[in-house]
């Protein structure tokens, strides 16, 4: 059950979650929210490029830059205090202050666009930044609190979806109506004003969100609250590099949203309709990325997801370069003129699909942060997260006047962002193997195979477990734990451990090589005493009882290895049927594995079904081998 004792909706959709009151108020609240702060800033963003002399005098190239500075900058002031507040108070009731504080904010706003107050505008970037800056910590610390781990990534893919889909919509409005004449921006102020009311009404319904530190002193120091709460998120390496990993795709990102106005106008010979254009392909492929997260990652959190994100997002980034290199255009042209030339084509498609790959980064890694940290400082961790966050994206803006001063196009700033993708991307995987690890494990399950699982409901959620399954191939245990939600150490035959390429996996999955006792005693009672650490520890463990890959398509007896395991350690055993897996390429049907490459067949359709667990007392093995061959029927 969640947090709050609230049912569980079906892991069939992540839509499902729009039916419900822990998620929809929620949902609206934040979707009016990022729509109005993009209603407002694109509106002001454009009459500063177009129409410079008269809303800032500001150079057209860089004012996207500069108003997106000012938003950022109480993000690195204030984000400290916006997650202890969200740490010491009711969620529900700080949403609600929030869209309060939204609604003076944007009267003042409607002020500076009615009397044409420049000096009010700016003033209200940054007062919409510390809103953004207050919700944010409350945002994704509310979502554990509401939702199964399991329905993470698809609420997480939701917001996500939903904060782009405002985006585009709040930008497509802000785009039209500031291009009303003469009362363009008395429009936007009203529509402003409508969508904080709007807001704040959907925050009314939002359930309450009781404080996970209610007796929390605040530290009113930004400084020492953020390396304090860096240093506890360091405490967990891969929860740490994951908000780096989210930092640098706000500083990735922050280079493409910010000059998309410089970039249609200078570069594309395009008018504010055309920056429009872009925004929406750019919001859309973020929406379809995070939506395909949850169908991708089979409901669980996958941070295979990340490193697949990352290559499409450099790849991308790179062929941006090539494609709008050279071009010289004359004159602006409107959205129709641009969608009608064909050279525009690559590049809209490289702006979409460079989008949602970015979204396949993002939601894992989030999810990862929500799934991964003490509940009592989650919010102040994200804080500490969105501060890292507006520091990068403050270099990124040094970084992209910098190189665009010294004389580089946009076009060749992309290449360099790309690049510079590619090196963090590499350093990153470096420092955390577990990244790539599952990366390889997702990729072999949604390349060469086409998985289908029945009964993994019944692998316990927490606690100790031995698994034990029958053995059909060398990739038996990564198919596994590409269907488990647990990390699993699986017990496998030494010489399988030191496969190349796939040791990588076994190594960095902590998996725990073994020897048969007449060819390495000691070998296999060290092995023994690491299998009953790992349970003490409350670890899944996975065996093969067999001891052998079948090289008949036919189970071999099972050893009586899992008796001395239950002797020193009695804990369930989960019986588990792989399906499918003899005959193809990795198997040993008709001579060595991988030795016959008219076998490798992508999306080769394979099964894993998952038995009732046996209490130890009855887990024997001639039990388990019977328990697994009925799972695994005449399908082999």
């Amino acid at each position: 059950m969640s947090a709050l004792g609230e049912g569980v909706v079906s892991t069939n959709s992540q839509f499902a979650l729009l039916k419900e009151r822990r998620f929809l108020p929620f949902f609206l609240t934040q979707f009016f929210g990022a729509g109005n702060d993009n209603v407002f800033k694109f509106a002001f963003t454009v009459l500063a490029t177009y129409s410079a002399a008269e809303w800032g005098g500001m150079d057209p190239k860089s004012a996207g830059a500069v108003i997106g500075g000012i938003f950022i900058l109480p993000f690195v002031l204030f984000s400290a205090t916006a997650g202890q507040l969200a740490d010491k108070y009711d969620k529900a009731a700080l949403i609600r202050f929030v869209k309060n504080l939204e609604i003076a904010i944007m009267l003042l706003i409607g002020a500076g666009f009615m009397w044409k107050i420049v000096p009010l505008l700016f003033a209200g970037v940054f007062l919409m930044g510390l809103h953004s800056t207050l919700f944010g910590p409350v945002k994704y610390a509310y979502l554990p609190q509401h939702l199964e781990e399991a329905e993470l990534t698809g609420g997480n893919g939701m917001v996500e979806m939903g904060t782009f889909v405002a985006i585009l919509l709040g930008t497509l409005t802000g785009g039209v109506l500031v291009g009303i004449p003469d009362t363009g921006p008395h429009w936007v102020a009203g529509v402003s004003i409508v969508l904080a009311l709007v807001g704040r009404m959907a925050a009314g319904y939002v359930p309450a969100s009781p404080a996970p530190e209610p007796g929390l002193r605040i530290n009113w120091n930004p400084v020492s609250e953020t390396l304090s709460n860096l240093g506890h998120a360091r405490t967990n390496r891969s929860v740490y590099l994951s908000l780096l990993g989210i930092s640098w795709l706000w500083f990735f990102g922050s280079i493409f949203l910010t000059s998309f106005t410089g970039f249609a106008k200078e570069t594309l010979g395009g008018d504010q309709g055309v920056v429009t254009l872009l925004l929406a392909i750019f919001s859309i492929g973020i929406g379809a990325g995070s939506l395909l997260c949850e169908r991708m990652s089979g409901h669980k959190v996958e941070i295979g997801l990340v490193p697949f994100g990352s290559i499409g997002m450099t790849v991308f980034a790179v062929d941006l370069w090539f494609a709008s290199s050279g071009l010289a255009p004359s004159g602006l042209s409107g959205p129709g003129a641009f969608v009608a030339d064909r050279a525009h084509w690559r590049i809209m498609w490289d702006l979409f699909l460079l989008a949602m790959f970015a979204g396949f980064y993002s939601v894992p890694l989030y999810a990862l942060i929500q799934s991964r940290c003490e509940p009592s400082h989650r919010a102040r961790i994200i804080a500490a997260n969105n501060i890292l966050n507006a520091l990068f994206m403050v270099v990124a803006s040094v970084m992209a006047a910098a190189l665009l001063h010294a004389g580089l196009t946009l076009p060749q700033l992309y290449l360099v962002v790309g690049l510079l993708n590619a090196l963090v991307a590499i350093y990153i995987y470096t420092l955390v193997p577990e990244f790539l690890m599952r990366f390889i494990v997702w990729m072999l399950i949604h390349t060469v195979y086409r998985l289908e699982k029945s009964g993994l409901e019944r692998i316990p959620d927490e606690g100790p477990a031995v698994i034990a399954c029958n053995h059909v191939s060398f990739v038996d245990a990564l198919v596994i734990s590409a269907a488990c939600h647990r990390p699993i150490r699986f017990v496998m035959d030494h010489r399988i451990f030191r496969m190349p390429v796939i040791s990588f996996v076994f190594r960095t999955g902590r998996a725990i090589p073994i020897a048969p006792a007449k060819e390495d005693p000691a070998m296999m009672q060290r092995a023994f005493d690491e299998v009953g650490r790992a349970l003490k520890d409350g670890d899944l463990v996975a065996i093969f009882p067999e001891g052998r890959i079948t090289d008949t398509g036919e189970m071999y007896p099972f050893r009586p290895g899992i008796t001395r395991i239950l002797e020193a350690n009695p804990v369930p055993v989960v019986p588990v049927a792989l399906r499918g897996l003899w005959g193809s390429f990795f198997s040993r049907k008709d001579g060595p594995a991988m030795s016959k490459p008219g076998r490798f067949v992508p999306f080769r359709r394979i099964g894993l079904a998952v038995g009732s667990p046996l209490q130890p007392a009855s887990a024997t093995p001639e039990a388990l081998q019977s328990n697994v061959l009925a799972l695994r029927g005449d399908w082999r």
